[in-house]
């Protein structure tokens, strides 16, 4: 493990080495892993992760609405989506069905509660189809 720094709650971020092989940037290289840019140093992994993306090498090769940072399934605080279902479809208190995608400001703090008729939706067509909207800008 090479040190690198430490993260706001005094852990060690560093990178770690198997002999020679730098892990991180193998995991990104075959598409394994995101570049986590909060402690990133080494911009490098930045190409490495772009050129997985564009030869959509492992992680990369799945459908955008399956895939989702670690760092924003954490911060989305939904562990229990079903599947790989990411959409979520929320109904606000005046009655209105809203979609929120990944990566939205929103996101995170829409929760999905089934026992209301929210739920999760596999694809913007799908939620739309049933009568979801997404949210005004």
């Amino acid at each position: 493990m090479v040190f690198q720094t430490t993260d706001r709650y005094g852990r060690t971020v560093g990178r770690p080495y198997v002999d020679d092989l730098d892990v991180s940037a193998e995991m990104i290289r075959m598409g394994a892993a995101w570049a986590y840019r909060e402690y990133l140093i080494d911009r490098s992994l930045l190409t490495l992760e772009a050129d997985a993306k564009a030869d959509k090498r492992g992680l990369w090769g799945l459908s955008e609405a399956r895939i989702m940072p670690p760092w924003e399934w954490r911060r989305s605080g939904d562990g229990n989506q079903p599947g790989s279902c990411q959409i979520k479809g929320n109904i606000n208190s005046k009655g209105d069905r809203i979609y929120h995608v990944p990566g939205l400001r929103s996101y995170g703090a829409t929760r999905i509660n089934e026992s209301k008729g929210e739920r999760w939706f596999c694809s913007e067509a799908e939620a739309r189809a049933a009568g979801w909207r997404a949210p005004k800008s």
